[in-house]
């Protein structure tokens, strides 16, 4: 099946950022913590938030963006309409990007239609 990740898919500015943190519902494991708050649009969005702090090297960083991309992009089309930010911790730093994957398979599971 074709999927695509399309810019009108990510939350691009702090208020939607904002509208998602204000009154979030939250799924989380150790390394990841998936806000999620409904939208009035007919897609799903995506947000992502890395501290700097927690994370110095842009390369880990990017990698991780990457990854939650990708996996957002595989199973977008069986969630709900709804914002997603997905904040991530420092224990991120010590698994792979394959067992990065699998655990959020593992939380989107939780926003399925």
């Amino acid at each position: 099946m074709y999927y695509v990740f399309l810019k009108k898919m990510k939350l691009l500015t702090s208020l939607h950022f904002k509208y998602v943190f204000n009154q979030a519902n939250k799924v989380q494991c150790k390394e990841l913590i998936i806000l999620e708050r409904k939208n009035f649009l007919m897609f799903s969005r995506l947000g992502i938030s890395i501290s700097k702090k927690k994370i110095k090297n842009s390369c880990k960083r990017n990698k991780i963006k990457r990854v939650i991309r990708e996996s957002f992009r595989l199973v977008h089309k069986k969630l709900i309409n709804s914002d997603f930010v997905v904040v991530v911790n420092t224990c991120s730093l010590s698994i792979d990007s394959k067992l990065l994957a699998k655990k959020l398979g593992e939380l989107w599971v939780y926003y399925y239609q």
